[in-house]
C-alpha cells in the first residue's frame, strides 16, 4: 500500500517563520528571554501542510553547519550570507526539540547540506511510495520525478505551488533534471556561484530548450552566436563547477525507518512542550 510521505525543508521553514513575525518585532520572548517566534511560526505552517496534503508519514531534514563539500569545493560558496541575527540562533536546537516533541525524526548529516538528504530520501521512497517536499527552496524542484512532488511555499499561510512531473515543462519550460544544468550556465546569486559571466535565466532556458544538456551544448558550441560563444569558452571551468554545486546528491549515507515517521502525534507531549515555551494559543492549533 502506497504510503504519502512529508519531506520537510527544515531550514526553510524556520527562516521563513522567523523573518515572517521578527519584521514587526514579534520574537515572542519566552519569560526566561528566549525567542520563540521562528519555532512557532514553523509549526504553525507544518500543521497547516499536514492539513492540506494529509501525509501518513513526515521526517524534517536539517543542515548540519555551513561547512559542507560544497564549500570544499568553492570557497565563495554562500559567502555572502550574514550570520543569523542573534534571536535566531537559540531556536536552531530548540525547533528540533519541539519537532522530537511531534515524533518527527529529525535527519542532517555533517558535510551535506539537508537538500542532499531530502534529495536520498525522496529517490529511495519514492520507488514504492508518493513522495511530497515541503520548501520554499526553488532548488530542490530538481527532484521532480514521478512519485515526487515539490510544494514551494508562496506569500501567505497555505498558499502552495505544487510541482509535478505533468506540470513541471508548462510551469518552467524544461525538465526537472534540466533545472541542474540551468544553475550550472546562470549561476545562483543567492548561493553565490556564478555560472558564466553574461549568460542569464532568459538565455540558459532557450539553449536548453535547444539542446537539452550542457553536454550536448558543448557538443554543438559552433553552433552557437560568436557572443555566447566567447562568454561560455572564457567561464568553461566555472560552468563545470557551478553545476557541481547545483546537484542535489540522491546517495548520502542516510537512512530513516518509515515505521519511526507515522504521522501520529501525542497531543498531550505537544502540550506538554508548547506550555514549557509559554505558547498559551497553541493548544488550539492542534
Amino acid at each position: 500500500m502506497k504510503q504519502n510521505i512529508l519531506l520537510i525543508d527544515g531550514m526553510a521553514l524556520l527562516f521563513r517563520g522567523f523573518y515572517a513575525t521578527a519584521y514587526r518585532g514579534n520574537f515572542m520572548k519566552t519569560s526566561a528571554g528566549v525567542p520563540t517566534n521562528g519555532v512557532y511560526q514553523f509549526f504553525r505552517y507544518l500543521l497547516d501542510a499536514t492539513n492540506t496534503f494529509s501525509p501518513t508519514h513526515a521526517i524534517c531534514c536539517w543542515d548540519m553547519g555551513s561547512k559542507t563539500f560544497r564549500t570544499d569545493l568553492y570557497d565563495g560558496y554562500k559567502s555572502n550570507r550574514s550570520a543569523p541575527p542573534e534571536e535566531l540562533i537559540p531556536q536552531f536546537d530548540l525547533v528540533k526539540e519541539v519537532v522530537e516533541s511531534f515524533d518527527i525524526p529529525n535527519i542532517g548529516l555533517e558535510n551535506f547540506e539537508a537538500d542532499d538528504c531530502i534529495g536520498t530520501l525522496a529517490r529511495h521512497y519514492a520507488t514504492e511510495h508518493n513522495v511530497l517536499i515541503l520548501t520554499g527552496d526553488q532548488d530542490i524542484l530538481q527532484l521532480v520525478d514521478e512519485g515526487i512532488k515539490v510544494a514551494i511555499m508562496r506569500k501567505g499561510q497555505g498558499n502552495y505551488e505544487v510541482f509535478d512531473h505533468e506540470n513541471f515543462y508548462e510551469k518552467r519550460g524544461i525538465k526537472p533534471a534540466q533545472m541542474i544544468d540551468l544553475k550550472g550556465l546562470m549561476g545562483d546569486s543567492s548561493d553565490n556561484y556564478p555560472g558564466v559571466k553574461g549568460i542569464g535565466e532568459k538565455t540558459a532556458l532557450k539553449l536548453l530548450q535547444t539542446y537539452e544538456t550542457i553536454d550536448a551544448l558543448l557538443e554543438n558550441i559552433d553552433q552557437l552566436p560568436k557572443g555566447v560563444q566567447a562568454k561560455i569558452n572564457a567561464d568553461l571551468e566555472m560552468l563545470h563547477l557551478s553545476r557541481t554545486l547545483a546537484e542535489i546528491k540522491c546517495d548520502v549515507p542516510i537512512s530513516c525507518r518509515l515505521e519511526d515517521a507515522l504521522w501520529k502525534y501525542d497531543k498531550e507531549k505537544v502540550t506538554k512542550k508548547a506550555a514549557m515555551l509559554e505558547w498559551k494559543n497553541f493548544a488550539k492549533a492542534l
